[in-house]
């Protein structure tokens, strides 16, 4: 499957079904003088300009990496989200004008059978539109296609919200089309606030999800050989491109072979059955021997003076060299992380002065 061309051909239905739908609202809103059924095809024609400007970031986006972009052009795919963000916010910001100045002076409206039905329509087409590029952006993992088909659901809410009004005019003679107007452009704006911040979120750098994380390491502890999995780290460099590293922590007695084997396969599978790239650090353990179990013994009674450490890993006691190190995890709420290894180490020392002990900082990262 090319996932490009996929959401470019979605994307020239949603631009054709808009465009459409623009012009056709458009027409029975001028026919019913009728600002909400004007603003709801201009919404569409919005939809439409955001089709072809996430075709042109798909093309872009799907550009291979160079030397000078080794990571690839991915993420462009989110600058033309962040595009579709300001589109929408713009037409929200113009709608609410609009609407305002007809609350102030409200236009004599002159609704049919025919705007009603065409009103109708409308709100089927972007239904089974919107669910289906939903739909489309999630088997292509495309935040655009996901966006646009979100903003057609809403658009068919709004629509609905159109559609009574019209009701209301044509049973009781209210005119509600500045207040309406007004209700649907706050929904535009709160649509296009929403993409835009998924769209700087993901730009930004998230944390990758929780349930994932429990995932990747599940299948990579259920390796023979490996005694544990930690500072798992996933980035994002577009939608469908995933790398990061990993820590696993094995018996010290492996060898560079049994490792470089074992490492190879993990990656594999990694990328195989979660699509994402995976450097791996190694952890030496030798935690079954009495002095190594003494000592972690220690550190834990130690760090429970200490709320914001999360998680010891990486422990490792050289008795030749009475040498002993480990990394920390510390929670982003404790400040003086430095200061806090530098306390344990010299308790850890107080404790067993014929040893050397270092600790590294770790962060949260993953779950």
């Amino acid at each position: 499957m090319n996932r490009n061309r996929e959401i470019v051909k979605v994307s020239i239905q949603g631009a054709a079904a808009n465009v459409f739908l623009a012009a056709v609202k458009a027409g029975a809103g001028l026919m019913a003088n009728s600002i909400a059924v004007v603003l709801d095809g201009l919404n569409n024609l919005s939809d439409a300009f955001s089709s072809l400007v996430t075709i042109a970031g798909t093309l872009l986006a799907g550009r291979a990496p160079d030397r000078e972009y080794p990571y690839g052009f991915g993420r462009i795919e989110y600058f033309t989200s962040a595009i579709i963000a300001v589109i929408v916010l713009l037409a929200g910001a113009g709608a609410f004008k609009e609407s305002l100045e007809k609350v102030m002076e409200p236009p004599d409206t002159h609704y049919s059978m025919l705007t009603l039905g065409i009103i109708v329509a409308g709100i089927l087409v972007k239904l089974v539109l919107g669910k289906y590029v939903i739909h489309q952006g999630r088997r292509l993992k495309s935040q655009a296609l996901t966006a646009s088909g979100t903003d057609a659901l809403s658009d068919a809410i709004l629509s609905s919200a159109t559609l009574v009004s019209a009701i209301l005019n044509l049973v009781f003679g209210w005119n509600l089309e500045g207040i309406l107007g007004l209700i649907i452009s706050v929904f535009i704006l709160k649509a296009g606030y929403e993409i835009l911040k998924d769209t700087l979120d993901h730009l930004i750098g998230l944390r990758i999800d929780d349930s994932l994380s429990y995932e990747i390491k599940s299948r990579v502890t259920s390796f023979p050989g490996v005694l544990g999995a930690y500072d798992l780290e996933v980035h994002n460099y577009g939608p469908a491109r995933n790398s990061g590293s990993v820590h696993i922590e094995v018996a010290d007695a492996m060898t560079a072979r049994d490792i470089q084997i074992l490492t190879r396969k993990i990656m594999r599978t990694v990328l195989d059955e979660f699509g994402v790239f995976l450097t791996i650090g190694i952890y030496a353990s030798n935690k079954d021997t009495e002095t190594a179990r003494n000592m972690r013994r220690s550190l834990r009674m130690i760090m429970k003076d200490y709320p914001h450490i999360l998680q010891i890993h990486g422990f490792y006691v050289d008795e030749k060299e009475h040498f002993t190190n480990f990394d920390l995890v510390f929670s982003f709420d404790e400040k003086d992380r430095d200061g806090v290894c530098r306390e344990i180490e010299k308790k850890m020392k107080a404790k067993y002065p014929d040893y050397d002990f270092l600790a590294y900082v770790d962060l949260d990262y993953s779950s």
